[in-house]
């Protein structure tokens, strides 16, 4: 019993401060972030590790992954790039920076690779770290009532906007509203994480092809 409740209260908390250090002294990768999460609940859940992470199988369904979750990215896409971005840039008066794909434009191959990228650190990594992993164990911790599920997507999806400050302010913002977002999603789809990872990647999948058009 001591065993079990060491393992479940100290593995956690091991893992955040080892990706918190990672994270500050410039180390941190997204991929790294879901392999020590992926470490962290097979110690924690054993044969259970991708079911405690929302990897449900019977939640894998074709319809749901191939359908409604590339249009929902792309509704989401749509609606922040037309809608909250101009909203967000009106209220803090600065663009969102997005100079790091600027290499991206035009470029078939790299936007290619990009995609590739962004499908593995975005979309899985970014989702098994943010809503698998520390949304759940929110839960686990401080339980799952109405004010906690609140600060639990209030808390996250600032914590995911600050990492995206690479973006510049309205970037952040943006980001941070993404992510509450997925929290909400993820929490009403019943901690289904194989749809959030797929709505995830479709949403960044039609950003690289805005991005290279250069629509954006």
């Amino acid at each position: 019993m001591k065993k079990a409740f060491l393992t479940s209260n100290l593995i956690p908390i091991i893992t955040i401060v080892i990706c918190c250090i990672l994270y500050l002294s410039g180390n941190f990768q997204m991929i790294t972030g879901g392999i020590i999460v992926l470490i962290a609940s097979a110690i924690e859940y054993k044969k259970d590790l991708f079911k405690s992470l929302g990897f449900q199988r019977d939640k894998f369904n074709i319809k749901n992954l191939l359908i409604i979750a590339p249009l929902v990215g792309a509704a989401i896409f749509l609606f922040y790039g037309y809608v909250m971005l101009p909203s967000i840039t009106y209220l803090t008066e600065q663009p969102i920076d997005l100079s790091v794909f600027d290499p991206y434009k035009g470029n078939l191959t790299a936007c290619i690779s990009l995609l590739a990228y962004i499908w593995a650190s975005a979309a899985f990594g970014e989702e098994i770290v943010f809503r698998g992993y520390l949304m759940r164990q929110f839960t686990k911790f401080f339980g799952s009532s109405t004010v906690s599920l609140v600060f639990n997507i209030l808390l996250l999806g600032i914590l995911f906007g600050y990492v995206h400050a690479y973006q510049g302010i309205s970037g952040q913002l943006l980001s941070g509203i993404t992510g509450m977002f997925l929290a909400i999603l993820f929490h009403f789809k019943k901690n289904d994480l194989w749809f959030n990872v797929a709505v995830h990647g479709f949403i960044d999948t039609v950003f690289v092809l805005f991005l290279y058009y250069g629509w954006i």
